[in-house]
């Protein structure tokens, strides 16, 4: 049985903006390219809080304010919906080129500075945009299209890049010898993981309380130096203690 708290918030979900197709809020007439832009917020946010599966074309008309028909005239089909998405989200944060974020340090082959920065850039966008991430969350446990666009749009491009800049690196004799796409991953992963504690399960940072300059900061740190000290050879000091002793006779 559905609980009367659930029945409200799907109502308010859907609550329909003021139902004037050809006018905004201010009642000067919407322009085209206005009407798609709300639209698609309107789809990105239902999209984020009931998945693709749970959300129909009707429900983001009603939840727009236009009639169905007005939603087909601005996305022929869900396809295009579900690019507008991405690349409105990619025009938005500019992030297509992961590597534009940080391009002097790259230039200057900074590497702290180029993943921290990178990592930076991501944990803000993250928290600017929760809605999106957990879009593509629903996109990717239903096996949605969007996932398998973003993936193809951005996350390749993302570890294809990182890939290249630490293989010249790794030739320049800078970094270790280890399969980059291995180092990309240890580094996104750190991203992820911190992110979705912050968004979804621990969102008063009652486990880690940190600010995202300092985690970037960290997270770069662990992945150019590690965690462990040097250790001493064994046997090191007790030597020198001999020979001390042997002088001293």
């Amino acid at each position: 049985m559905v609980s009367k708290h659930l029945l409200q918030r799907s109502q308010i979900s859907l609550q329909p903006q003021k139902r004037v197709p050809a006018n905004g809020a201010n009642g000067a007439r919407m322009t085209g390219e206005n009407r798609r832009l709300q639209i698609l917020r309107v789809a990105m946010r239902l999209f984020s809080q009931r998945g693709f599966r749970g959300t129909t074309t009707k429900e983001i008309a009603l939840a727009a304010g236009v009639s169905e028909a007005m939603v087909f005239r601005h996305f022929a089909t869900k396809e295009e919906l579900y690019s507008a998405i991405l690349d409105h989200k990619a025009c938005v944060h500019e992030t297509m080129d992961p590597l534009q974020v940080v391009a002097d340090a790259v230039a200057a082959r900074d590497d702290s500075a180029v993943f921290e920065g990178l990592a930076l850039d991501a944990l803000n966008q993250h928290d600017c945009d929760p809605e999106f991430h957990r879009l593509l969350l629903h996109s990717a446990l239903e096996e949605h299209e969007l996932a398998h666009m973003f993936w193809e749009k951005f996350v390749k491009r993302v570890y294809r890049t990182l890939r290249n800049y630490i293989r010249e690196r790794q030739r320049e004799g800078a970094m270790k010898n280890i399969e980059p796409l291995v180092v990309v991953r240890a580094f996104v992963g750190m991203i992820i993981h911190h992110s979705l504690n912050n968004n979804l399960w621990d969102r008063q940072q009652q486990l880690l309380k940190i600010s995202n300059q300092a985690a970037a900061r960290e997270f770069t740190n662990i992945l150019l130096h590690g965690v462990s000290v040097e250790p001493r050879k064994v046997g090191g000091p007790r030597k020198v203690t001999q020979r001390r002793k042997r002088s001293n006779k």
